[in-house]
């Protein structure tokens, strides 16, 4: 398995704590390569379960609302059902990520669609933490959910802050995860920053190569809040529907013809469709044992 600094030989320095995150979902993602009738299934589920968010951060589509609009549509438990049931066939092992284009605390079910996942998956919930409270965080714990993480924006001062909740909440220590994003854009905001598939251009963003290879279909989607599945959580104006899980079984969608195109394509390092001719993400830092497995069943040389 590669480290994380091998990871990011190639990229510019990026800041101690994204080196910290990527460990953790390299652990997740890396480490839990499952199939399901020979083919390998996604271990990274990003799910936008929302489409609002109560902040408008600068480096986020979600600061221009002519780009990404808070709709206010929320996920219903009767998609939230039908996922996990798809996800419990197929022998699902990876992490569900309640994140995706909005707040996941704004949403009133969160602690029981938290529940009914964690049947199934490894559940994460990332919330800017302005609804938070002691009680809420032991909402979430009872809920199963696994990981809190937490993205601080206005300052170190908020550390002092959480701390004490979490301690007066009286969970795990390891369950919650603090994120420094106050950062100015001379520190990229704590983040690694992309252009979000061309829908923003903010801070020192990488060039644009239309030949660099990238793993997301390989190992990830993101799913949104009416079912419709996306390439990968980069795609911020939702172009490509690879298909919806109202109308098909996930499976069906993972192996389909649409997604297959795309993933063959930037297993060979060709972003030659949209929405990936707009994108500068590093592609290939984490899902290298799904890349290879894929290549091998497309029968691939790279």
């Amino acid at each position: 398995m590669f480290s994380v600094d091998q990871k990011f030989k190639r990229t510019k320095k990026i800041h101690k704590t994204i080196k910290i995150n990527l460990k953790r979902r390299t652990i997740i993602v890396d480490d839990k390569l499952a199939k399901y009738k020979g083919v390998p299934i996604p271990s990274w589920i990003e799910l936008s379960i929302i489409d609002v968010c109560n902040r408008s951060c600068i480096f986020c589509p979600k600061s221009d609302l002519k780009i990404a609009p808070n709709t206010y549509q929320k996920m219903n438990m009767v998609l939230i059902n039908k996922l996990t049931d798809n996800l419990k066939k197929i022998g699902f092992k990876g992490s569900v990520t309640l994140c995706g284009y909005g707040e996941p605390m704004l949403h009133n079910d969160v602690y029981q669609i938290s529940r009914r996942l964690a049947e199934v998956s490894f559940v994460e919930v990332v919330t800017n933490g302005d609804t938070l409270n002691k009680d809420k965080i032991i909402k979430l714990y009872n809920s199963n959910v696994n990981k809190l993480l937490i993205s601080l924006y206005d300052g170190p001062d908020q550390i002092t802050k959480f701390k004490k909740m979490v301690k007066n909440s009286k969970v795990p220590k390891e369950f919650v995860i603090l994120r420094d994003r106050w950062h100015d854009e001379k520190k990229d905001y704590g983040l690694k920053l992309t252009n979000r598939a061309g829908t923003i251009n903010v801070g020192k963003q990488d060039d644009v190569k239309t030949f660099t290879y990238c793993n997301y279909p390989s190992y990830s989607v993101l799913i949104d809040w009416n079912g419709d599945v996306f390439l990968c959580p980069q795609d911020w104006q939702r172009r490509i529907a690879m298909g919806s899980i109202m109308q098909e079984d996930f499976i069906d969608i993972w192996t389909a013809k649409t997604i297959s195109k795309y993933r063959r394509n930037l297993l060979l390092g060709k972003r030659c469709n949209s929405p990936c001719t707009e994108c500068n993400a590093e592609g290939t830092v984490l899902g290298y044992k799904h890349a290879g497995s894929w290549s091998k069943i497309y029968n691939l040389k790279k």
